[in-house]
């Protein structure tokens, strides 16, 4: 395989002329970044910061909790392949559930098919892939819903298949319950999934 072009930004599209494969994939090297494929292109991701890191960590937590207690199935953080189309293999969403009747098996790599809620939380670099690209494939992939987690401005929206589209369900802040039709008892206080403003 040949050199890759250096990265320069974190969440940028390397080598957009070519179509990049899950075999390409394979050989990257094992450098600490996070490489996904969607549609044929490669992007990849650095370490992100505190506040990202820190709504990462809380919606996982928040949601696992409520998914074991009620024994749903379980809800993994990145990195963790899911294989949406043969030129979308993998995306790592940054949060991801599976009902317990489609758990991979144990010692899976990845994930074939669409997962039931997927959570990506925005990045200043990310923003474009999350709202447009990721939209679009997980829409497309027919995962029913899909969490935008803002760390920035604390707010989160909620999209649910409509059909073959996503419609909006809500955007929620502050003290607001986030609703969720996928897990529709969750109770998860908006402003607990950011670091709070002192």
């Amino acid at each position: 395989m040949q050199q890759h072009t250096p990265i320069l930004a974190w969440g940028e599209a390397l080598d957009q002329q070519r179509v990049w494969t899950y075999q390409d994939y394979l050989a990257l090297p094992e450098d600490g970044h996070r490489y996904e494929i969607i549609e044929g292109v490669l992007h990849v991701d650095y370490a992100p910061d505190y506040e990202y890191q820190f709504t990462v960590a809380e919606t996982q937590r928040q949601m696992a909790n409520h998914v074991v207690e009620h024994r749903l199935g379980r809800v993994l953080p990145a990195p963790f392949e899911v294989h949406l189309a043969e030129a979308t293999r993998p995306v790592q969403p940054d949060v991801l559930f599976i009902r317990t009747e489609r758990l991979p098996a144990p010692g899976a790599k990845f994930l074939s098919g669409a997962p039931d809620l997927i959570v990506e939380v925005i990045s200043p670099t990310s923003i474009r892939r999350d709202r447009n690209i990721k939209f679009a494939v997980y829409e497309q992939a027919g995962v029913p819903e899909y969490w935008l987690v803002d760390p920035k401005y604390h707010f989160v929206e909620v999209y649910t298949l409509s059909g073959r589209e996503y419609a909006l369900l809500g955007q929620f802040d502050g003290d607001d319950l986030i609703r969720s039709n996928v897990l529709p008892n969750l109770r998860i206080v908006a402003r607990t999934l950011f670091v709070p403003v002192e």
